[in-house]
Formats: structure tokens, C-alpha cells, sequence
């Protein structure tokens, strides 16, 4: 399978399942899920061409494990990361002590007073580790990694969830739980 046309199509299918499935004319349902057979017929739109085996092959090898199918493969939603409002019956985890979030330079000093938000996402997101984070800052930049204390957060009663991609989810991250 050819790198460069997987990951064209990923990030596409990433914008149309996330942020704007109008652009294909493409329905979802209240938790996300979009028809295979309606996506793979409207996504040739972009003079992009999929079949199921591609759509297969993108989900099974996606590095970030951003899409899933649902059991009889008949239904694809993006596991997180949406602009749009779906509701995707995340379950509340209890967090590990330490999280951390990657960003650039030019957005410290926002986060320094407003802490991490959402912004037009339903949720921030999260790493486990400092490598994930520090990929997630880099393709914007030169990374800066932040360390939350997630515990002390959870503690505190913020809420926590855990995406089928491992991408820990919160509302808010006030600054008094971030180390610089």
C-alpha cells in the first residue's frame, strides 16, 4: 500500500469524520458513526477513490488509531478529536498521575492564563507519554511539552475519559495543574 496516497486519504477521512462530513454531503448519526457504503460512495469528491479494503487497511494501520469500525464493519467514526457535536459515550477513567499535552512556543503564554481549553474541540487531549506528546507538539513546530498533574486534577473532581485510541480526554486543565 502506498504511504502517500494511506495517509491522504486518512487525514481527508479524518476532516470529514471529525470537523465537516457536510463537505461530502456525508450523515452521521448522534455518536458519530457515518454508513460505510454512503462514505465510500461520496468520497470521491476529491477525485479520491476508496473501496472497503482501503477503508480496511486505513483503519487497521492508522498510526494514531483515530477511526473504528463498528462490529459488522458496517459503521466508521472518528474515535475522537471532533469540532462537530457527536456524543460518544466516552466512560470516565480514573487518570494517571502525570499527563502531558504538546504544543509550540506561541500558545504558552494563553495557557500560562487560561489554561488548557477545548477550544473548538469537545475535549483536550491528552498523552500517557512524553514521546506521544512531543509528536502531537511537533507538527506545529519546535514541541514544548506540558506535564499535567492529572491526579491532584482528578482529585479535585475533573473529569477523565479514556478514548478507544488512548487519548486522554478532559474539559478544562486550569493552570495550577500544569508544570512549565
Amino acid at each position: 500500500m502506498d504511504n502517500k496516497i494511506t495517509k491522504g486519504i486518512s487525514k481527508l477521512l479524518s476532516y470529514i469524520l471529525r470537523h465537516s462530513p457536510e463537505t461530502i454531503n456525508l450523515n452521521l448519526d448522534e455518536n458519530g458513526w457515518a454508513n460505510v457504503n454512503e462514505l465510500i460512495a461520496k468520497f470521491d469528491l476529491y477525485d479520491k477513490r476508496i473501496d472497503f479494503d482501503l477503508l480496511q487497511y486505513i483503519v487497521e494501520n492508522n498510526d494514531k488509531k483515530r477511526f473504528a469500525f463498528n462490529e459488522d464493519k458496517s459503521k466508521i467514526r472518528a474515535n475522537q478529536g471532533h469540532s462537530i457535536a457527536v456524543e460518544l459515550n466516552l466512560n470516565e477513567a480514573e487518570p494517571l498521575a502525570y499527563l502531558y499535552h504538546g504544543t509550540v512556543e506561541k500558545f504558552l503564554s494563553g495557557i500560562k492564563t487560561q489554561g488548557l481549553q477545548k477550544m473548538g474541540r469537545q475535549h483536550v487531549h491528552l498523552s500517557a507519554d512524553r514521546e506521544t506528546a512531543n509528536k502531537v507538539g511537533g507538527r506545529r513546530g519546535k514541541p514544548v511539552i506540558l506535564t499535567i498533574n492529572s491526579g491532584e486534577m482528578h482529585r479535585a473532581g475533573h473529569k477523565f475519559y479514556l478514548s478507544d485510541n488512548n487519548v486522554w480526554l478532559t474539559d478544562v486543565v486550569p493552570v495550577q495543574f500544569i508544570e512549565f
